[in-house]
């Protein structure tokens, strides 16, 4: 079946597990700027839609025609990356799911936990299914983040729904002994899984800062693609 086909080639069942991803509280995936936070984050999305679960997509840097091309082309990667695929099928397959799929831009200035609030809670007073994966994409992790993230911790827990975050760091920040940045240092004890993509000649290397027995595992990632490299 071809959507289990496409999560088992997924970046994100192969570095997390796709059973994993909404199994936890925050997830945080680090990099530098361009390497591929947003990439990998609508990748982890593609695994839940793919699950016929809901997503809320919320973006701190793209608008939503953006957000819209971003997940096409992380779908058509993944879709290429299992070799010849039927496009009617692929194409009948992606309307299925995209629709599971809710987009919100916002910026640093307009961004508000309150506002997320009354989306779900509109969803649940209109007796819907509520989303189980929440992404946030482009919060300023080099500010002070404790009160929003103690507000979106109480958003979870209230509609049950997972976060994962992109934490944006920097080439010159030192990282901690334990391996992190000082980003996912600042608020350690809130995040439960954390990936870290790193640029390595022509592809990237994601290590698991973060997971359990999993943490401390390295993969190779296509570059272009983010599709898993085989080793």
């Amino acid at each position: 079946m071809l959507k289990n086909d496409l999560i088992l080639r997924s970046p994100a069942e192969k570095i997390i597990g796709a059973e994993n991803i909404t199994n936890g509280q925050f997830g945080a995936v680090l990099s530098r700027a361009g390497v591929g936070k947003t990439r990998f984050l609508i990748q982890i999305a593609l695994t839940r839609l793919l699950c016929d679960e809901k997503v809320l997509h919320i973006s701190l840097c793209d608008t939503i025609e953006k957000i819209t091309i971003r997940y096409n082309e992380g779908y058509t990667s993944l879709v290429d990356s299992i070799g010849y695929v039927d496009a009617q099928i692929a194409e009948r397959l992606w309307d299925e799911i995209q629709h599971h799929k809710t987009g919100i831009a916002y910026n640093q200035s307009t961004f508000n936990v309150n506002k997320i609030r009354d989306y779900l809670d509109s969803i649940k007073g209109a007796d819907l299914s509520l989303p189980t994966l929440m992404i946030i994409d482009g919060l300023d992790f080099d500010s002070d983040l404790s009160d929003a993230l103690s507000e979106l911790k109480q958003l979870q827990q209230d509609f049950g729904l997972c976060t994962w975050f992109s934490m944006k760091i920097h080439r010159e920040d030192p990282l901690n002994h334990n391996g992190y940045p000082i980003q996912l240092e600042n608020y350690d004890m809130l995040f439960d899984r954390a990936v870290f993509l790193v640029p390595m000649e022509n592809k990237i290397q994601a290590i698991t800062l973060k997971d359990g027995d999993r943490t401390d595992q390295k993969f190779l990632l296509n570059s272009a693609s983010l599709m898993p490299v085989e080793e």
